[in-house]
């Protein structure tokens, strides 16, 4: 199934994103984390590269086996360090093993390297990419990354929505946001993308904080801010592990119940290969009438 055949169908779709192991390559504590999430009826998940597409084989077994389970995969597919060539025969592999769906990304630059340099007969861009899979009669289901923060690179907010409406024209299908705490910023960005006529579902990435440690490196890495009301539920207990966790399922349960009421079309979690804290999540918005489907 192509994933934006579920945005069509239901009115709220569920995902998680996990990511490679990244020390040992180890599958089995991942899996185990799988059969967890499974309970949860996922309608997708979605599997990342490493920085450089360091961990690409991996990503693409873990997808496989994702299938095999009855799980419905989106594999990141980034531009990083591949030729035409290379990325077409990259495709190619997709293709024969069914995979459906990719989250197609320019990428992060390899680990030591800051600067993005496309590979020579390359591509600088996720809508170049996305263009050329298209030219290249791929039908995949193809979802892009959205920004309601901005794109960190970007010079302005107004030409990061130009961004993503050229990676909409280009062909892709759906869009999934990075994370972010204010859901201000979601609801303003979806708006700006409608005044310019992107019409396409915005499925919002929720970080589930449960680590006080995390929060700069987070912000960091994102671009996003640290809201003054996440500051007043994490601030006071800081020093306590447990109840930082208890308070940033607290702010996420409250964040999604927020974005459902508001219209979003569902809720992208970054559950960080854990299941603990998104099943606290979702069993709070039972609690509040909030269902996914």
């Amino acid at each position: 199934m192509k994933i934006k055949e579920l945005f069509a169908q239901k009115k709220r779709v569920l995902s998680f994103e996990l990511f490679p192991p990244k020390r040992d390559g180890n599958l089995e504590a991942l899996f185990q984390t799988v059969e967890t999430l499974k309970q949860l009826r996922p309608d997708y998940i979605s599997v990342t590269y490493g920085a450089g597409g360091s961990t690409r084989d991996m990503t693409y077994d873990i997808a496989l086996r994702l299938k095999e389970t009855g799980i419905l995969p989106l594999v990141h597919f980034t531009c990083v360090g591949h030729s035409r060539s290379e990325i077409k025969q990259l495709l190619d592999q997709l293709k024969t093993a069914g995979i459906e769906n990719l989250l197609a990304l320019r990428g992060d630059p390899p680990k030591g390297e800051t600067a993005f340099v496309p590979p020579p007969d390359g591509f600088r861009y996720a809508d170049q990419l996305i263009r050329f899979i298209r030219s290249e009669g791929y039908d995949f289901g193809l979802g892009v990354a959205g920004y309601p923060e901005g794109h960190p690179e970007a010079p302005s907010k107004d030409e990061d929505i130009q961004n993503l409406k050229r990676k909409i024209q280009s062909g892709g299908d759906f869009v999934v946001t990075q994370l972010f705490f204010d859901n201000d910023d979601y609801f303003q960005y979806v708006n700006r993308l409608r005044a310019i006529g992107v019409t396409t579902p915005v499925q919002p990435g929720i970080w589930l904080l449960t680590d006080y440690v995390q929060i700069e490196k987070i912000c960091h890495l994102s671009g996003g801010k640290y809201p003054a009301a996440l500051k007043e539920k994490i601030e006071p207990v800081k020093n306590d592990k447990e109840k930082v966790t208890q308070a940033g399922i607290e702010y996420a349960a409250d964040q999604c119940a927020e974005l459902l009421r508001g219209g979003a079309p569902g809720i992208h979690f970054y559950v960080m290969n854990k299941s603990h804290a998104v099943q606290q999540v979702l069993e709070q918005l039972r609690t509040k009438g909030i269902v996914f489907g």
